[in-house]
């Protein structure tokens, strides 16, 4: 059987050390040897059954219950004042045959795979590369788990692929201590697995779009998140290039994407016509405190695999990891007056090198985004804006940061829309305009993050600018009426599909206080008729009870 380790920890922070945060205990759940227990279908149900004992234990006590993962958000998404279940250990993956796919299924058998919900973006992408398979898009590094990605919405920056949530497939949703709790759930319109496989794993089908893109990004309170059904792809690698280009030139493509008319060019990244291509990924740096003519930008131009192309962890860990947090450690938070002052001397180390005309750097999406090097105090706050808005939104942002310099660089990157309800990424194509950097100590002229925060929300507004603002990173979530503010009536979709999710004790259990401050805990007595199982043609499939 599996064992839980109960530890009464006090204590707990994120990996970014954003906390120090109150809580009862820790729970560890470790699966049973493949040893005596070989089969891992069998290992995957046994912890299921593990973790609705845990949830048994408390609707008895009366506590709330919470998943974690590897601690990367930066808000208190993951927070749960009473009890905090850490998934690292829960990493086992199941096999798909051909058998187990939808008859109705659109997806190539050979691109789903069904990883458990502590798998890291790593252990993912080292699975898939025995397959010959890559993921379709990361963040900017690979420690987080497949569950906490797809709660809080990381976006990595594919503009024509999307958020992590997006190539998920189905979700195996432990929703209370019952039987009838553990659910298999997934989009009518595009079914994937067939109900053999989501019995095999002691779950009930639900096939239904509006449920499914609610729980896509529940934040963590649609239940306990076991295992994800996911599309990969073949492998792939990305030709990297850093340039500096006209500060009109990046900020006028940030608002169309339109490469193929741009006057943007790389020589050796053009199509038949000697028009120039499209990329993978782009993104433009900022200094927030100097006027300058050009910016620096990355590009990423998507490659047929191939195996000869040269080891590219030594340019890597030069280069790509001059992540924004990682250099700018070395500020001092001593000299806060002097920020703008700092964050120019340290311009040349905090911006990628600019490459020359035909250097490049070659490498799969797992080598490009690889370890993060940074683990201490860092902020990050992200928001995302329509491309069409993407230059008005960042000059009001500099505007107000000018006017309270904090430790940090703006970044812009671009991600395709999501289908998920409170999905981040909500606008046709999404400008993510984010400032990262070091913590650091309020003072009578540098505001705390939290009032930094409230600034960038109150300059959004000032403009009548529509954004939404990244659930995993630093922000004012207590923004008075900040989520209907966001996302309007998808708030009242989202919290009805959760009240028919859930059973009234299991919303309880299932919230926290970053719910809480959002106003998203609430409970609807909604019909029970609210929510059908669909087959693709939208008609009622087999009971769902």
């Amino acid at each position: 059987m599996a064992k839980t380790s109960e530890l009464l920890i006090g204590k707990w922070d994120t990996l970014h050390e954003n906390g120090v945060f109150d809580v009862k205990r820790q729970y560890i759940t470790r699966h049973e040897p493949k040893a005596t227990m070989p089969s891992r279908l069998m290992r995957y149900n046994d912890g299921a059954e593990e973790i609705q004992r845990l949830i048994k234990k408390c609707e008895t006590d009366n506590e709330g219950f919470r998943a974690y993962g590897s601690r990367w958000s930066m808000s208190n998404i993951a927070h749960q004042a009473d009890n905090m279940h850490q998934n690292n250990l829960m990493y086992l993956d199941l096999e798909i045959e051909e058998g187990d796919m939808h008859p109705d299924s659109e997806y190539e058998h050979e691109n789903i795979f069904f990883f458990e919900c502590g798998s890291t973006i790593k252990q993912i992408s080292q699975k898939l590369n025995e397959y010959g398979k890559s993921l379709k898009t990361t963040g900017a590094s690979n420690g987080q788990t497949i569950a906490g990605c797809i709660s809080t919405g990381v976006h990595g920056s594919a503009f024509d692929t999307g958020a992590v949530q997006d190539y998920v497939v189905g979700l195996n949703i432990i929703t209370g201590p019952n039987a009838s709790d553990n659910v298999y759930l997934e989009r009518h319109t595009k079914p994937g697995l067939n109900d053999a496989f989501a019995h095999g794993i002691n779950a009930r089908v639900i096939r239904n779009d509006e449920l499914f893109n609610a729980a896509l990004v529940g934040l963590g309170s649609f239940g306990f998140i076991h295992g994800v059904a996911l599309e990969a792809e073949d492998l792939f690698l990305l030709d990297r290039y850093v340039r500096r280009i006209d500060k009109n030139l990046a900020l006028s493509l940030s608002k169309t994407l339109d490469f193929t008319n741009s006057e943007f060019k790389i020589d050796s990244e053009v199509d038949e016509n000697g028009r120039p291509s499209r990329p993978y990924h782009y993104k433009v740096f900022i200094n927030p405190y100097v006027d300058e003519n050009q910016y620096v930008i990355e590009a990423m131009y998507k490659k047929k695999y191939t195996l000869a192309y040269p080891d590219p962890f030594t340019k890597i860990e030069k280069s790509i990891y001059k992540d924004l947090i990682y250099l700018l450690i070395k500020f001092s938070e001593k000299f806060p007056k002097s920020i703008p002052w700092f964050i120019k001397s340290l311009q040349k180390s905090i911006l990628p090198e600019i490459t020359k005309d035909e250097e490049k750097i070659t490498a799969t999406l797992y080598e490009t985004f690889f370890d993060a090097g940074y683990k201490g105090p860092a902020f990050a706050c992200s928001m995302g804006v329509a491309i069409e808005d993407s230059e008005r939104a960042l000059n009001a942002l500099v505007k107000m940061t000018k006017a309270h310099p904090i430790p940090g660089i703006f970044a812009m990157r671009y991600v395709n829309r999501t289908e998920a309800t409170l999905g981040f990424t909500k606008f046709h194509k999404t400008c993510v305009i984010e400032i990262d950097g070091i913590q650091w100590e309020k003072s009578k002229k540098i505001p705390s993050l939290e009032e930094y925060s409230r600034f960038m929300i109150e300059a959004m507004q000032s403009e009548n600018i529509p954004f939404t603002v990244h659930w995993g990173k630093s922000m004012d979530y207590a923004f008075p009426d900040l989520a209907n503010h966001m996302y309007g009536n998808n708030v009242d979709r989202w919290t009805k599909c959760r009240s028919w999710l859930l059973s009234e004790k299991m919303a309880q259990i299932f919230s926290n206080d970053f719910i809480k401050t959002l106003g998203l805990e609430k409970y609807l007595n909604v019909p029970t008729d609210l929510i059908e199982s669909l087959d693709r043609n939208g008609q009622p499939s087999n009971p769902i009870v």
